[in-house]
């Protein structure tokens, strides 16, 4: 694909910046789609693709949790893994306003500010992990402590059992 330059986001920026390597993948798609139809369109195994959620904390904070795209995020434990009493998922309509991102593009990596990250503790036994490239269309692969690495991010237990 010889349009891959011009597809660079933010998130791919930074990652470059920090020498940190990552694939590109790229499908087809003009508006949000869940991540499990990503997944199944290029062919990856959900427990691999991890989706960003973005919460809104007791304080009036923001938080980023990134979790396998099957799963649920406990707000419970996510509220304890950042120090706060209780969080909860801000509006769709205001994505792009606290992250930069939109709606299906959102990631960790290169939002509009350094907000905490938490990143279920299922990727630290992964090889690579595949996460929102910062854009609808494009997904990246990189090894899950370079994701942490590059949202200054931790590992948590975040998933609602």
């Amino acid at each position: 694909m010889a349009k891959n330059k011009e597809l660079k986001t933010n998130a791919m920026r930074i990652l470059e910046r920090l020498k940190i390597p990552f694939q590109t993948m790229t499908y087809e798609c003009d508006e949000f789609i869940d991540a499990l139809r990503i997944a199944d369109q290029l062919g990856l195994p959900y427990e691999k693709v991890y989706k960003t959620l973005v919460t809104r904390g007791h304080s009036g904070g923001y938080f980023v949790f990134v979790i396998p795209i099957a799963e649920e995020l406990d707000l419970k434990k996510a509220a304890r893994s950042v120090g706060e009493k209780s969080v909860e998922m801000i509006h769709v309509k205001d994505i792009n306003a606290v992250t930069g991102y939109v709606r299906g593009g959102c990631t960790s990596v290169g939002m509009k500010k350094q907000y905490p990250v938490r990143v279920d503790e299922s990727a630290s036994g992964l090889e690579t992990m595949v996460v929102s490239g910062g854009k609808i269309g494009v997904q990246i692969e990189l090894q899950p402590q370079d994701l942490l690495k590059a949202a200054g991010g931790e590992y948590a237990d975040l998933l609602a059992r």
